[in-house]
């Protein structure tokens, strides 16, 4: 059943198109712009009905903030007011308003209206998913064909992208940097994952795929690919800036070799400088490194792998990203185990 979020400070009129819509729809009811954005903040409504005249906050101001909130923008609003005024009307379509219901609201005009555009949200959204698992494929497979080039087999941007959920979801559940992440920016991050070796395809193939440890300035050549896979991705963000999660893979491409120390490259930042993505992208990198063939030695085990990881934290990992890695182990062995014989059976 969907949710309707309807915002007026006439009780009387709440109550009236509550008695409307009830049995229909799941309704939240507010008398004031602020107590709508703090539901909003908590229970996502599917359609607002929004009074535009209201004191203190009026449905303008509401509908401003929600339009800046990349969480809640495409919740489509309706606007409710007894003000006919061409000018009101223009102002409410120009901040992003759908449809504009003059009170008293009459019930099968109300009824007509928000089944129009709640069909309307749904189509957009699956169009929107269609887009999306196909634009994700085309960036995986991408990034698959860039892994194989160093006789990868590809399984590496699966896991790693799994690898990322896991520990996103886990930071998220014990409300560690509420700021910086939540569950929007978690899936555009894990949509930007399988993009953090890109600039790979920059790299030569002598380098890519020596038999052995890289020398100075070979190495040297190796670590330009965080800063070109940064500047690549820079410029398809610039051509698609509705593409929000080319921003994360911006970052995670550029910044995933930092180190926590500052001992990284390319620019040696340090700590929290270090984008949240790129702290998580690294744990979920090496670890995934260590435990896979290369051409220079053999996988390790989990548990070297996973020593490894505790060992350089504080050093080379972000402790707080690394303590969500300790406390998901049984997780991240099931997806590795899961992926690895996935592959296995597509070569």
């Amino acid at each position: 059943m969907k949710r309707i979020l309807v915002v007026d400070d006439n009780l009387s009129i709440l109550k009236q198109i509550s008695a409307y819509l009830s049995g229909d729809y799941e309704l939240s009811l507010a008398k004031s712009g602020e107590i709508a954005l703090q539901i909003c903040a908590k229970e996502k409504p599917d359609l607002i009905l929004l009074d535009v005249e209201m004191p203190e906050m009026d449905g303008f101001d509401v509908i401003s903030q929600l339009k800046q909130n990349p969480y809640l923008d495409r919740i489509p609003v309706i606007f409710l007011t007894a003000n006919q005024s061409a000018e009101m009307e223009i102002r409410a379509l120009e901040l992003g308003a759908r449809d504009f219901i003059v009170k008293p609201v009459e019930k099968s005009i109300l009824l007509h209206r928000i089944e129009l555009h709640l069909r309307f949200v749904s189509y957009q959204a699956q169009t929107e998913r269609n887009v999306m698992a196909l634009s994700d494929s085309i960036a995986t497979s991408f990034a698959e064909l860039i892994e194989c080039r160093d006789e990868n087999t590809g399984g590496h941007v699966l896991r790693t992208s799994k690898y990322v959920e896991i520990l996103g979801k886990t930071l998220i559940e014990n409300g560690i940097f509420s700021n910086e992440l939540n569950q929007a920016e978690l899936h555009l991050i894990v949509r930007a994952a399988p993009l953090h070796d890109i600039g790979k395809i920059a790299i030569s193939d002598r380098i890519l795929l020596k038999a052995g440890y890289l020398d100075d300035v070979e190495f040297s050549i190796m670590k330009r690919h965080a800063e070109l896979g940064a500047t690549l991705l820079q410029r398809m963000y610039k051509r698609m800036p509705a593409q929000h999660y080319l921003k994360y893979a911006c970052l995670i491409a550029g910044s995933h070799h930092e180190r926590y120390d500052g001992k990284g490259y390319p620019k040696g930042l340090a700590g929290e400088k270090i984008p949240l993505c790129a702290r998580i992208m690294a744990v979920a990198d090496v670890y995934d490194a260590l435990m896979d063939n290369r051409v220079y030695r053999r996988g390790l085990g989990h548990t070297q792998a996973s020593s490894l990881i505790y060992e350089n934290e504080k050093l080379q990992f972000d402790p707080i990203v690394v303590n969500a890695f300790r406390n998901t182990e049984e997780q991240i062995i099931e997806i590795s185990n899961m992926y690895r014989e996935n592959n296995q059976e597509r070569l």
